[in-house]
């Protein structure tokens, strides 16, 4: 399965803006995680794409006592301004704003949880909440009417919590009243 946005030029001319933008060292999984959050690349690709970009020297190791984290070297910056690719700016915008995001509840070390908790006359009670240092910033129920839809509801709010959160922010603040009409 080829990744959406093209060819592994593009999935590199894709990791490269995202790295030079995020202007920090990252760790493989949290590139990873950024990456894959987008849905618009596999990950074969991005993985068989950023042993490339070592190897042609676009992106380097940096290496700490506790970890190994990757940045965009100088030549990776040029590959990144200069290479469009066939990718969309707007993709690309919107895919910078989602890693930052990301990065951002994983800094502030966002806790996510998320229960299923069976009710009577065979409903169940899903709750989502995250918590960051110890006090609670959100939390929603919903009760639904099969244990299978609650799990794919607790499965999905696990896979990207940081987007059922913008998108209830989103929500409650008007941002998307197209919904409504």
């Amino acid at each position: 399965m080829a990744s959406q946005i093209g060819g592994m030029r593009n999935v590199k001319i894709f990791v490269l803006y995202l790295l030079e933008n995020i202007n920090y060292p990252l760790d493989f999984i949290s590139i990873n995680d950024i990456v894959m959050q987008t849905d618009y690349i596999v990950y074969l690709d991005f993985a068989e794409a950023f042993h490339e970009m070592i190897d042609l020297d676009l992106i380097r190791e940096v290496k700490t006592e506790e970890e190994t984290l990757y940045e965009v070297t100088e030549k990776g910056r040029c590959v990144a301004r200069e290479l469009n690719g066939d990718i969309l700016s707007t993709i690309l915008d919107q895919s910078l704003a989602m890693a930052l995001r990301y990065l951002d509840f994983k800094k502030r070390e966002v806790v996510t949880k998320c229960e299923i908790e069976k009710l009577e006359g065979d409903k169940y009670k899903v709750t989502a909440s995250f918590i960051e240092k110890g006090e609670i910033m959100f939390s929603q129920s919903l009760i639904v009417d099969t244990l299978n839809r609650a799990q794919r509801m607790k499965e999905n709010f696990y896979e990207r919590p940081e987007a059922i959160y913008r998108g209830v922010l989103a929500l409650m603040a008007g941002n998307v009243n197209f919904l409504f009409d």
